[in-house]
């Protein structure tokens, strides 16, 4: 087992992890970081559509010119040494944290460091998350997989499809299946509204003339060796209407239905995780219930734009340079959120500086208002045109926002939607 010391340690070298490393390391730390594939960029790789870095860059990237803008300064940069093709499978506090990573390339590694920053980024739920009945055919696949087997690996994964879940991933890969020649027979959502963002609807179904049946389940999947076909039921009073069901012959299901983030390390370093978003429970700098391991990106939360990720991990690899240079905040206080909101990340502001704050709608509404209030006091107002869970929204509040809270208890910010 070889041993090595760094300042900060990074697990994962997709977005959220690179930028965190570059933050980090432009301000004299060393970092390491831990890369399970075989090349930096995570799921950006296989991103061959555009829409990427509109907010970053100002232009319209595809995902693997998104990846390149930071790998080539990553790659060379003296303060980062990267570890590829390795696997982080036990992390701890022991006095320090300490990772252990396992790889061909590299054999076993003990890392101790000062900081980790977890950025390992999220899964795809699968058939066994969501419980479809009927038999277990070859031919289902999660949407992910399936975009990496047609982009990276050049396989049609079969030639009439219908994909589960209308999440943006999904979307994306029903117009990448009708690009390679795949009947796309519909895309079947079992909420009253689209779980992807309002251009990948337009784009991906309206302009291919793919139906979107919303309200629907798939009741049974048929099919004994390979999948034959789905029978698809309206939701009526949160139960499947059988007598309205219908057959859609395929052999191909693709499941776009919601993403995991991938906290098995977190859990093994103590991380207290909130249930709301499967990721760590964070303060205004990023860093978790554990003192010196912060987390940004889908593992933290899951974006919906990879721009976003950017920014977070920007802001998470200042925090991991403060706290290692001992100049860290430990002002801060609680920020919840209120009616209509299913969560705000951080978990806490800081009073006496800028905070951008992340959080998710739970009503699809036109004309809404974002309300931010201090112990019952308003102090910041928004419109907003529209809201709907599927789309983050952002906040920056500023401390002439942030006015002192009168009376003995501790402040709380609450943001709400109205």
């Amino acid at each position: 087992m070889t041993e090595r010391r760094y300042d900060t340690v990074v697990l994962g070298g997709g977005s959220a992890g690179l930028a965190a490393a570059l933050e980090v390391a432009e301000r004299g730390y060393s970092v390491a970081v831990l890369e399970r594939e075989h090349e930096l960029g995570g799921i950006l790789n296989q991103c061959i559509h555009n829409g990427f870095g509109l907010h970053r860059f100002e232009e319209d990237l595809t995902g693997p010119e998104y990846a390149e803008r930071f790998i080539e300064r990553v790659e060379s940069h003296p303060g980062i040494e990267l570890f590829l093709d390795t696997t982080a499978l036990e992390a701890g506090v022991d006095g320090t944290p300490v990772v252990y990573g396992y790889s061909r390339r590299h054999g076993i590694l003990q890392i101790r460091s000062k900081a980790v920053v977890l950025a390992m980024g999220c899964r795809e739920r699968n058939r066994g998350n969501i419980g479809i009945p009927g038999t277990r055919p070859a031919g289902v696949y999660t949407a992910g997989l399936a975009q990496r087997l047609i982009n990276i690996d050049g396989i049609v994964p079969g030639r009439r499809a219908v994909v589960v879940g209308s999440g943006d991933i999904g979307l994306i890969m029903a117009r990448r299946l009708s690009w390679v020649g795949t009947e796309v027979l519909g895309v079947v959502e079992i909420q009253p509204y689209p779980s992807g963002l309002t251009r990948n609807i337009v784009q991906c179904l309206n302009d291919f003339a793919i139906p979107l049946h919303l309200s629907h389940v798939v009741a049974e999947i048929y099919g004994k060796d390979r999948v034959e076909g789905v029978r698809v039921a309206p939701v009526q009073d949160g139960r499947p209407d059988e007598a309205r069901s219908f057959r859609l012959d395929c052999d191909t299901i693709l499941l776009s239905v919601g993403l995991i983030p991938d906290n098995e390390i977190s859990k093994k370093m103590g991380v207290e995780l909130n249930p709301e978003t499967g990721g760590a429970i964070v303060d205004a700098g990023r860093m978790s219930s554990v003192p010196g391991v912060f987390a940004c990106g889908n593992v933290l939360h899951v974006h919906d734009l990879v721009d976003w990720v950017t920014e977070e991990a920007e802001t998470c690899g200042a925090s991991v340079a403060s706290y290692l240079e001992g100049t860290y905040s430990q002002v801060q206080r609680q920020v919840v959120p209120g009616a209509n909101v299913k969560y705000v990340v951080p978990n806490r502001y800081f009073p006496e500086a800028e905070n951008r704050l992340y959080l998710r709608s739970l009503v699809v509404k036109n004309q809404a208002e974002l309300v931010v209030t201090l112990n019952g006091e308003q102090v910041k107002r928004r419109r907003l045109a529209h809201v709907q869970p599927s789309e983050m929204v952002s906040l920056t509040l500023g401390p002439d926002d942030l006015p002192p809270a009168a009376g003995a208890q501790e402040p709380r910010l609450e943001v709400s939607i109205r």
